[in-house]
């Protein structure tokens, strides 16, 4: 389990989300109120038509998206695999986000927070620049390059 996984405050636009899930590496937006999980946000979540100033929270889902802390490993994995997502934000009773279940692509074990600091450590392309633009030429919009630094 990830246990500091990048989370996005609920003033999260449309436009921030199209351009988080445009990176190939991130696969589920956490929308989080301080602590508690308010939405997840995955590819295909968000209609064509929405424009970017709306709410990503309003596309948001939490049904199938989350397991409580203390779910077994066997049965996170059979979530994942009914919802053939690879992804399940992990909860306390509270709602309060305290990981992320993050299936590895073969789907033969999970993610842990080493492994994905490795992968970070050596990405040589596709950081942001000092000045917020990205390898793509696209400047990063500033709530992105926010969370994307934590």
């Amino acid at each position: 389990m990830l246990h500091e996984p990048k989370s996005w405050p609920t003033s999260l636009t449309v436009g921030d989300a199209r351009e988080v899930l445009g990176d190939d590496h991130l696969h589920a937006i956490l929308v989080v109120d301080g602590a508690v999980l308010r939405g997840v946000v995955v590819e295909g979540d968000v209609p064509d038509d929405a424009t970017d100033d709306q709410p990503a929270l309003a596309y948001a889902q939490l049904a199938g998206r989350t397991v409580r802390a203390g779910t077994g490993l066997d049965e996170a994995h059979e979530l994942l695999e009914r919802s053939r997502s690879r992804r399940l934000a992990v909860v306390d009773d509270a709602g309060v986000l305290v990981g992320l279940l993050c299936l590895k692509r073969h789907g033969r074990g999970f993610c842990s927070d080493a492994g994905v600091a490795a992968r970070r450590a050596s990405r040589t392309t596709g950081q942001p620049f000092e000045d917020g633009s990205s390898t793509t030429g696209r400047p990063r919009s500033p709530l992105v390059r926010e969370c994307n630094d934590l």
